[in-house]
């Protein structure tokens, strides 16, 4: 995976506005952006899913961002309210924003949502069959009745895609945290990416 690779799924709106801050800053730290989200949670917070070129992610990293990114933040001011800022890893059903995440999981179930219909649908589930020449493949869960099993869907036709909570997705993202933790040598404690239907793993809060 390249670091600078761009993403097919971006945000809209102050999250878009956000991420337009924060992205640079985080990749001139060696890390990657996945998603800014916005919401009236706890007041109102800013959430920022980052992780490293493979992945990886731990507490360490998301702390490091969010020192970075909040002068950028308070500088730019593009909330203009009180906000609590979140900086967390992508989690296990994370979402996938690049080609290479297709890449990456392919095997694994995912949930995908277009901005226009295709053979009369916008929401897809599947198994991934990874990325190939500006089209993400999936094979269908639940295809029409005399519809292929099988299908190509635009790159840039994309609004959301994320992997689904499976004991498989599970069993392979604690391998890939392992095998980060050989390459980097960090701790068991620093890279404890628990599984969960929520967004994001280890995180760093700021308020």
């Amino acid at each position: 995976m390249t670091r600078n690779e761009p993403r097919i799924i971006s945000e809209t709106g102050m999250d878009a506005r956000v991420a337009a801050i924060v992205e640079p800053v985080i990749e001139d730290l060696g890390f990657r952006l996945v998603r800014v989200k916005c919401s009236a949670r706890n007041g109102f917070t800013v959430q920022i899913m980052a992780e490293r070129p493979d992945g990886s992610m731990n507490v360490e990293g998301c702390e490091t961002i969010s020192r970075n990114v909040s002068p950028a933040l308070d500088a730019d001011d593009p909330v203009e309210r009180a906000y609590n800022l979140e900086v967390s890893s992508p989690g296990i059903d994370r979402p996938l924003v690049r080609p290479s995440d297709f890449d990456r999981w392919s095997g694994h179930e995912a949930k995908i949502e277009l901005g226009r219909l295709i053979d009369g649908r916008k929401r897809w589930r599947g198994i991934l069959l990874g990325a190939r020449e500006a089209t993400i493949g999936l094979k269908v869960a639940d295809p029409a009745p005399g519809a292929a099993d099988t299908v190509w869907l635009p790159m840039d036709d994309l609004a959301e895609a994320r992997l689904v909570l499976t004991d498989d997705l599970i069993k392979a993202s604690l391998r890939a945290a392992k095998l980060a933790q050989r390459e980097i040598g960090l701790d068991d404690a620093e890279t404890d990416d628990e599984p969960s239907e929520t967004d994001g793993g280890p995180e760093a809060a700021r308020s």
